[in-house]
């Protein structure tokens, strides 16, 4: 046993490398990028073989990870809130099958919308799946429950959630290693039944999932990770994952006695919980997120003596913090830091010699010949050109919508219907919209926005990386309509011809803008640069 400082997302990675993972499945997405980047970087890991590289979206890396599962090994997945809608089919699925060696699906929510289109929270998933969540309330809890979910998933031969917010991944503590196992021998499963989901399989396994839940309550009710810390009074706190920390920050700045009932694992311990909340007269549900358990609690106990985000004692949005518990706690909140109100936030923005910014010069010009003519657009660093001094992207709802809501409104006669792509999330989910394009012959264009990388989670190696060309017109895009541009400022005037005359075009064209990452690009250099000296 020794210690190590790591973040949240690297005590998962370095558990997992510990609890024998023969490979780990992911498509990047802040907060959950840094553990699968941590176990690409392992020396021990690529000793081991470890299989690191990135996926191409979230379904594809679940899928992928539940194939070494089926041939007995263990696997970790690992992908932010919305990238679980994503991957929801496989998932959904992967409850019914079951798994044989052991599958744990990494999920970082990230609650106050940091760097997402929205807060949903992943526990709603895994209690629609009937599958056993574990939230860790601190890094060290993290590394345990990620071993611990390891064999929890072999013993019940079901995928186990590991849900995080942006909070845990992203701070660093103290962690205690222990020894690590070896990984599983290569052992396929025999039983080929469970994992052919045709009508009358899927109904016996569906059952079986049933009658496992018994068993799965019966863990939680039993499990270390869900306790009581005492004290005394007739109010009391439950609270949930990351939400425990809060609550002993608040007992102990105050130096309160208030009891808490931890819960780290799901299902919830119905008897563990009534046994508990009928000692007090009142209860603070504290949970990050969704008003997930708050909701079930007061279905099981009724609406009386349960407190939290759904009558307004704690916001309905947003991150919980220890300075909400503690009004929530009627407490006097003066002793607990709080940003001051000096500091004002600043609004992101595109890299100094992004390429992207030559992009929109572009195709801002271009557009001042058709006012109020919106751009759609995507999910990465390119969406920051909806903010000023661009104001060029009008639309970001999901990844690879933009290819398919210009698709629509091409489709109700707007012209021109033009979009904006990254590279990686044309591949990620694009390719596909641009398919049923082709396919109903819809008067659009498409930019993908080639910078060769996945740049808004870090620079991450981008899937379609100099294949953009030859995948449009394996799609079907005719090859004299599929362009190639360099965004940059002398070329201003070159690209913007080549824009219009394939936003004059009444069918599908595909512009490809490439160039570089600056980011990338200067990490390039210095590496080169490094590598001269030492010739």
């Amino acid at each position: 046993m020794y210690k190590q400082l790591l973040l949240g997302a690297e005590a998962i990675a370095q558990a997992a490398l510990d609890a024998g993972i023969s490979g780990v499945y992911a498509y990047p997405g802040t907060p959950s990028t840094e553990i699968t980047e941590f176990i690409q970087q392992s020396v021990p890991a690529n000793g081991a073989q470890v299989r690191s590289a990135w996926a191409a979206n979230e379904k594809t890396a679940f899928e992928a990870a539940l194939g070494m599962s089926f041939a007995g090994k263990r696997s970790l997945t690992c992908m932010k809130h919305v990238g679980l809608n994503v991957a929801a089919d496989a998932f959904m699925n992967a409850a019914v099958t079951g798994v044989h060696g052991g599958l744990v699906i990494a999920v970082a929510d990230d609650p106050s919308m940091h760097s997402s289109q929205n807060e949903q929270d992943s526990r709603v998933y895994a209690k629609f799946a009937m599958i056993p969540v574990l939230e860790p309330a601190n890094q060290q809890e993290a590394y345990d429950m990620v071993r611990y979910g390891f064999d929890l998933s072999e013993r019940t031969e079901l995928p186990v959630m590991l849900r995080i917010p942006t909070r845990l991944s992203h701070s660093r503590a103290a962690v205690v290693r222990r020894e690590p196992r070896e990984q599983n021998a290569l052992y396929p499963s025999a039983d080929k039944g469970k994992w052919i989901l045709l009508p009358a399989n899927a109904r016996k396994n569906y059952q079986h999932l049933l009658e496992k839940q018994q068993e799965l309550t019966a863990s939680s009710e039993s499990s270390d990770f869900n306790r009581v810390t005492e004290g005394e009074g007739p109010m009391a706190v439950i609270a949930f994952g990351i939400a425990y920390n809060y609550a002993m920050e608040v007992i102990k700045s105050y130096r309160l006695h208030i009891p808490v009932l931890k819960i780290s694992q799901y299902p919830l311990p119905q008897e563990k919980i009534k046994e508990f909340a009928e000692r007090y007269s009142s209860v603070l549900i504290a949970e990050e997120g969704y008003p997930v358990y708050e909701e079930l609690l007061k279905g099981y106990f009724g609406n009386g003596k349960f407190r939290g985000r759904l009558d307004g004692t704690l916001p309905r949005t947003g991150e919980l913090s220890p300075h909400l518990l503690a009004k929530a706690l009627q407490t006097d909140t003066g002793n607990i830091r709080t940003v001051p109100g000096i500091v004002t936030g600043r609004p992101p923005m595109l890299c100094k010699g992004c390429s992207h910014r030559d992009l929109f010069d572009a195709v801002n010009r271009v557009m001042e010949d058709y006012p109020e003519r919106p751009v759609f657009g995507d999910i990465g660093c390119y969406t920051l050109g909806a903010l000023p001094p661009y104001g060029t992207i009008s639309t970001c709802v999901d990844m690879g919508a933009s290819i398919t809501m210009a698709k629509g409104a091409a489709d109700a006669g707007m012209r021109p219907a033009l979009c904006v792509i990254g590279d990686s999330t044309f591949t990620h989910s694009g390719m596909t919209g641009l398919l049923d394009a082709v396919n109903d012959r819809s008067a659009m264009t498409v930019i993908i926005s080639d910078n060769g990388t996945t740049a808004m989670t870090g620079g991450q190696d981008s899937a379609g990386t100099e294949r953009f060309y030859g995948i449009c017109k394996g799609i079907g895009v005719e090859e004299e309509h599929i362009r190639l541009i360099v965004p940059l400022k002398k070329n201003l005037d070159d690209n913007v011809k080549i824009l219009k005359e394939e936003l004059d075009y009444q069918g599908v064209s595909v512009i490809i803008a490439q160039r570089e990452c600056v980011q990338t690009a200067k990490k390039s250099e210095k590496r080169k640069v490094k590598s001269e000296k030492h010739a």
